[in-house]
C-alpha cells in the first residue's frame, strides 16, 4: 500500500504525463484551436505579456547523474509558454546552446502550469519551476537537480559602427530607410528597406521579437533580413526548438542555422552578417555563388555558406547591387542599431570584424547547497553576456 507522499507523486505524474501526451504530439487540440485564430495577441513588453512570459526563459544549473550519488553535471533548460497555460522545455546536457551545449541530444517536455507553477514531464523526469528556480526530480519524486533563471545578452549588442561604416539606424533618424516607422522609444519597425542599394557588405543589426505564446509556426513574430531583396535572413521566434530551413538564423527554405542561437522573445537579440554577392561574368553568366557569414548572438551559425539561389520569393539573382529589406510580415518587430559596411569586393573573408570579448567556459561559484555532493550554485554561473 502507498503512502501519502507516494500517492502524491503517483498523481502528479499521471496529471503530467496526459499534459504531456497532448502537447507533444504537436497538433493537440488546444494548437488547433489556436491555429484557427486570425490574429493571436503579440505583446512587446514584459508588463502586456503577463506571468506566462515571466515564468518562460532560460534556466541553467545542475543535475545529478544516474548511477553516482555524487556525480553531477551541467544542465540547460529553454522553456516555452505555448498560450492557455501550456508550455513546453527543452534540456541540454552541458548547459545552454552556444554556452556548454553545442550540438547533441535534445530532452523534450511538457506541461501546464498549475497555480504559480509549470509542472512539467518526460518519459524520464519531472520539472517544476516558478520563474525564478526549476527543480528536477526523479520518477521516484526525488529532487535530483536545480537550475537558476538566467538571462543572456550578446556580446555584440551596442556594438559601436567602425570606421567606413554607413550608419542606417540609430534611433536619432531613419534617413537609411524608405518610409520608415519609429516607434515613440525609438525603435524602428519591420516594412521597409534601405534607401542605398549595396553590394557586398558586412551588416550589424538588433532585433526584439514579440510575445506572441498562441502563434504557430510562422505566424510567431515572423520578419526577416532581404538581402538585396534576394536572400531571406529568417527572423522569427524559434526558442526551444530544433531548428530547420524556415527557423530564426535560417537562409529561408534553403539551410538551416548550425546551431539555435534564438533567445526568448522580448529579448534584444544580434545578428552579425558576412555577405559576398555571386559573381558573374561579361556575358552575365554566374560564375560563383553567394557567400554568407552569420553570427546570432555572438555564436557563428553559417560559416562562408555557399547559397546557389535567391530564397522564398526574392529577387531573382544578378550582378546589380539593391536595397536590403526588413520584411513585413504582419508581425510586430522592432530593429535598432544597425549600420553596414561596403566591402570592395575583392577582401578576403576575415572573421575578426565580428568584435567579440574573450571569455571562458561558465563558471559554478560555491553555496550552501550542494548538488550530488558538489558545492554549485546556479544563481552564480557565469556566463557570457548574462546580466
Amino acid at each position: 500500500m502507498m503512502n501519502a507522499s507516494q500517492n502524491a507523486v503517483s498523481f502528479r505524474r499521471v496529471l503530467l504525463a496526459c499534459c504531456a501526451a497532448n502537447l507533444l504530439v504537436g497538433t493537440g487540440s488546444w494548437a488547433s484551436a489556436a491555429d484557427k485564430k486570425e490574429r493571436p495577441p503579440a505583446f512587446l513588453t514584459p508588463d502586456e505579456a503577463g506571468q506566462d512570459y515571466q515564468l518562460q526563459g532560460e534556466y541553467r544549473g545542475y543535475q545529478r547523474s544516474f548511477g553516482s550519488a555524487r556525480a553531477s553535471r551541467s544542465v540547460g533548460l529553454q522553456v516555452t509558454a505555448q498560450g492557455d497555460n501550456n508550455f513546453t522545455a527543452t534540456k541540454f546536457y552541458g548547459g545552454l546552446p552556444g554556452a556548454g551545449w553545442a550540438k547533441g541530444e535534445r530532452f523534450e517536455y511538457a506541461g501546464k502550469k498549475i497555480g504559480d507553477i509549470v509542472r512539467l514531464t518526460s518519459k524520464d523526469h519531472e520539472i517544476e519551476l516558478d520563474g525564478q528556480k526549476a527543480y528536477i526530480y526523479s520518477p521516484e519524486g526525488i529532487r535530483i537537480g536545480e537550475l537558476q533563471k538566467v538571462d543572456r545578452v550578446s556580446p555584440t549588442m551596442g556594438a559601436l559602427p567602425p570606421p567606413g561604416a554607413v550608419v542606417l539606424f540609430d534611433g536619432k533618424g531613419a534617413s537609411g530607410f524608405v518610409k520608415a516607422t519609429v516607434t515613440p522609444e525609438g525603435y524602428l519597425r519591420e516594412g521597409t528597406q534601405t534607401v542605398e542599394p549595396f553590394g557586398d557588405f558586412r551588416l550589424h543589426a538588433e532585433f526584439m521579437l514579440p510575445f506572441k505564446p498562441l502563434g504557430r509556426g510562422q505566424d510567431r513574430g515572423n520578419s526577416g533580413f532581404y538581402l538585396q531583396g534576394r536572400y531571406e535572413v529568417q527572423v522569427l521566434d524559434s526558442f526551444g526548438k530544433d531548428s530547420v530551413e524556415n527557423d530564426c538564423g535560417a537562409l529561408y527554405r534553403t539551410r538551416r542555422p548550425n546551431l539555435n542561437m534564438c533567445l526568448p522573445p522580448l529579448a534584444w537579440q544580434t545578428y552579425d552578417i558576412d555577405f559576398t554577392t555571386p559573381k558573374f561574368d561579361e556575358n552575365g553568366n554566374k560564375i560563383s555563388d553567394m557567400k554568407i557569414s552569420i553570427w546570432h548572438n555572438g555564436v557563428l551559425i553559417h560559416n562562408q555558406a555557399q547559397i546557389p539561389n535567391k530564397t522564398g520569393a526574392g529577387i531573382a539573382e544578378g550582378p546589380n547591387p539593391l536595397p536590403t529589406k526588413l520584411q513585413d510580415h504582419a508581425n510586430p518587430v522592432l530593429y535598432r542599431n544597425i549600420w553596414i559596411v561596403p566591402k570592395n569586393g575583392n577582401e578576403q573573408y576575415d572573421p575578426s570584424w565580428v568584435k567579440l570579448p574573450l571569455q571562458g567556459p561558465p563558471t559554478p561559484v560555491t553555496s550552501a547547497e550542494p548538488i550530488g555532493g558538489m558545492q554549485v550554485s546556479p544563481a552564480g554561473v557565469v556566463m557570457f553576456g548574462v546580466r
